[in-house]
């Protein structure tokens, strides 16, 4: 077994699986695992880098079963002859060219993505990203260079003002995280350092969307837009950046048209892009004219043997309930008449709402209270457990149904599970070949051996500055405010991957309450 990838998604599969039962192999371009959700604390010195990164060796060293692990990256996927070939940065091998292949009978694909620019000009050449440890390395520096440059002789105050103009581009969770961590840097330490141009500094925030936070509940949008607006923090939204150059960023509106703006640094976050290496898997595996890899609801690539693909690399391809629905209707029609009763659909109602969740899904946005409902503006009359159904009535009463696809956000919630449910499926393979446990098999005979990936959403944090934090947990239960900051703090500290990095975390946290945070330019 092969496991490409180090961040979320890898190391939570590599944490649960059964060594004992594999010859498992990683490649990753990095030893160590990230926690990301913190990058942009480390960026103002609120923790420290090596704070959220956990060797990845001792990871596996905790697994008490040998794991071979490969410094390496992964530059092409062979699922024809189920090899993969790498190449190291940091040596080479006998003949020079420090390249290697290594072949598999499992492959887990976790190598996560890259910043997607859209091609915007001058985005690579002059903006930060904020993905990995060496970027929030490179902000710190920049911010404070830009306080440094400031502050030299001569210039005028037109000129500190470019030079301290932060721009954020992209308005999601991590946009506005940093916005608010930059906000309480320059507001809590830096005012007392360079009190000669605080009140020079200006950050910015560019969304190209109406609002700010648009994956969180209305609620917690309007309230991050009016506290950014009472700190300072200017917010632009329905601006389109178009061209960044080394002094000026380009951005129109419908109502302005084109404006330039000087900046003195941009962070670049607008989401995220496929990587060079599964672009060409994609090619290889007919995907070529999607966005993304996908998977079926078992993580595994399609027409390829031993494939799985999680994390931002991958989203599953949910299937559509109407490209299936002569199979279902054969499927519940188990006497072969030709029509259905209701209770015969209910037989057979929970397998389907496994295998197509939008199922449960819509009757829930309907407001449902059973499955018959369902049926009731498909036929003329009431509709009773012995009532007789033919496929054209049931074509009619799901045509709706696939409107409730919806994708899995890329986030580190959903790799983590991903990760979790994959392993899970591998530890009890052979047990599930003679006794499966999935739902029906829509095509074919039988069931399926595992139950479809489903994922928990458990809430998500948007910390806003000042000690405050929006917290959206499931229930449609939002919290906004201080509370919701010690939860944040109490959640994340839990989540870290080993009690070293959780005291790390935390005695950060703590210096920074009593010390500040440093503005040394190291």
């Amino acid at each position: 077994m092969v496991v490409l990838g180090t961040g979320w998604a890898g190391t939570s599969f590599l944490r649960n699986v059964d060594t004992s039962q594999y010859d498992v192999k990683v490649v990753s371009p990095r030893n160590y695992f990230l926690f990301t959700p913190l990058l942009p604390s480390v960026t103002c010195g609120t923790v420290e880098p090596r704070s959220i990164a956990e060797p990845i060796r001792n990871i596996m060293r905790k697994k008490g079963e040998q794991i071979q692990f490969w410094e390496a990256e992964c530059h092409k996927i062979d699922p024809v002859n189920k090899k993969i070939l790498c190449r190291s940065n940091i040596c080479t091998n006998s003949e020079g060219k420090g390249e290697f292949a290594v072949d598999y009978d499992y492959l887990v694909v976790a190598l996560g993505a890259k910043p997607n620019t859209f091609n915007t000009p001058g985005v690579v050449e002059n903006c930060h990203f904020l993905k990995e440890i060496e970027d929030t390395q490179r902000i710190r520096r920049s911010v404070m260079n830009c306080f440094e440059r400031a502050c030299l002789p001569g210039l005028s105050d037109e000129e500190k003002r470019n030079n301290l103009h932060f721009v954020i581009v992209g308005g999601g969770p991590t946009g506005v995280e940093f916005a608010a961590e930059l906000h309480d840097f320059v507001s809590e330490d830096l005012a007392n350092l360079y009190p000669t141009v605080k009140d020079l500094v200006k950050i910015s925030v560019i969304e190209a969307g109406v609002h700010i936070l648009t994956m969180f509940d209305k609620r917690i949008t309007e309230f991050a837009e009016q506290k950014f607006q009472r700190d300072g923090i200017d917010v632009k939204t329905n601006f389109r950046v178009i061209k960044v150059n080394d002094k000026t960023i380009t951005m129109s509106s419908g109502l302005t048209g084109e404006i330039s703006v000087p900046y003195g640094m941009v962070v670049w976050s607008t989401g995220i892009g496929t990587r060079p290496v599964i672009l060409d898997f994609m090619k290889q595996v007919g995907q070529a004219d999607r966005r993304v890899l996908a998977t079926d609801e078992w993580l595994r690539v399609p027409n390829c043997d031993g494939v799985y693909a999680l994390g931002d690399c991958a989203t599953i391809s949910q299937r559509k309930v109407m490209e299936d629905i002569a199979a279902i209707f054969r499927v519940a029609d188990k006497d072969n008449s030709g029509t259905l009763t209701v209770k015969g659909i209910k037989d057979v109602l929970e397998d389907i709402c496994e295998r197509y969740p939008q199922v449960e899904l819509y009757m829930k946005s309907q407001q449902l209270e059973n499955f018959a409902d369902l049926f009731k503006d498909a036929s003329d009359d009431a509709l009773k457990e012995s009532k007789k159904l033919d496929i054209e009535v049931f074509k009619k009463a799901l045509a709706n149904v696939d409107s409730q696809v919806k994708m899995l956000p890329a986030t580190a919630q959903v790799a983590a599970q991903q990760g979790n449910y994959l392993a899970k499926c591998f530890n009890k393979m052979k047990i599930c070949e003679e006794h499966p446990e999935g739902p029906l098999r829509i095509r074919g005979s039988g069931r399926h051996r595992f139950h479809p990936f489903g994922y928990r959403h458990l809430g998500q944090f948007a910390p806003l500055g000042g000690e405050q934090t929006a917290a959206q947990l499931p229930g449609d239960w939002v919290s906004i405010g201080h509370s919701s900051q010690w939860l944040w703090y109490s959640v994340y500290a839990s989540k870290q991957v080993s009690w070293r990095t959780r005291f790390l975390v935390v005695s950060d946290w703590i210096r920074r309450f009593i010390y500040g945070r440093d503005s040394s330019c190291i």
